[in-house]
């Protein structure tokens, strides 16, 4: 079948990452760490896992114009995610401080910066091309691309809070699905080590496990399971199908290191199934 067409409309960010044993207490400084800087932000991540998983992509998000700008887009450039949509400005490219322990928890500070400059104005979507959002840009933006969209709209609703534009499938993790203003449509959760469901009007209608691995960090973890998600059911698999290589997605990506450095391609995902 010919590869699915997807445009993204989100967030992207220069992660600055530190690696230590256990994170710290409040007030409390934990040393020997290690330090990384790669390229992060949920919609650049989703963005690069579809291309990734076999998708043709188009990215429309905002950088500064500053030193952090090309690191941030490098991942979006080697994955071959077309960048036509980019808009610059004379903020700071966003920024994300995480830091993880040795079990692969993490803790994420997050500086828009330029993420928030991109505006409704700013949308030029592709005609044909099925849109993916989430909700580290403004909701405005988010929601002009819900009304645009030439084919089905995808919402991962996080982070959670405030306005969730209605979309053809909303993905939220547990604690996000509480924040819905409604439970109508077909809605995915992410359960993290128990896997995922489906709901569609409220009710379950698909549940998926994940593979057992040995969890690393999980930054992207989600970003994964969207985008594997999204282009699994643009492909035209059974939901269920779909479901399940979501999880495995989520579940390898989970197992490395960093953000758009863990993401799967579509043979990792097949060969784990």
């Amino acid at each position: 079948m010919p590869a699915p067409r997807l445009t993204v409309v989100g967030s992207i960010n220069l992660d600055l990452v530190a690696r230590a044993e256990r994170l710290p207490r409040p007030g409390e400084t934990v040393g020997g760490a290690t330090f990384s800087r790669i390229p992060g932000g949920k919609g650049a991540n989703q963005a690069v896992a579809a291309a990734r998983l076999g998708a043709v992509v188009s990215m429309i998000g905002c950088v500064g114009d500053d030193e952090l700008a090309a690191p941030a887009l490098a991942g979006l450039v080697e994955a071959g995610v077309g960048l036509a949509g980019l808009k610059r400005t004379s903020g700071p490219t966003g920024v994300a401080l995480i830091t993880v322990d040795a079990e692969g928890e993490n803790v994420i500070v997050v500086a828009p910066g330029a993420n928030h400059e991109l505006r409704p104005e700013d949308l030029a979507l592709p005609d044909g091309d099925a849109v993916l959002c989430q909700l580290e840009i403004p909701i405005e933006t988010v929601e002009q691309a819900s009304f645009i969209a030439p084919a089905e709209f995808f919402l991962n609703a996080a982070p959670a809070g405030g306005r969730v534009p209605a979309a053809d499938v909303t993905i939220v993790n547990q604690y996000e699905l509480e924040t819905l203003p409604t439970r109508n449509g077909v809605i995915a959760v992410t359960l993290g080590a128990e896997g995922a469901i489906l709901l569609e009007e409220g009710q379950e209608v698909a549940r998926a496990a994940p593979p057992p691995v040995e969890a690393v960090d999980g930054t992207a973890a989600g970003d994964a399971f969207t985008a594997c998600l999204v282009v699994s059911l643009l492909e035209g698999r059974a939901r269920d199908e779909a479901l399940r290589r979501a999880c495995v997605a989520g579940a390898i990506a989970a197992s490395r290191f960093g953000a758009q450095t863990s993401l799967p391609t579509a043979e990792e995902v097949d060969a784990l199934l």
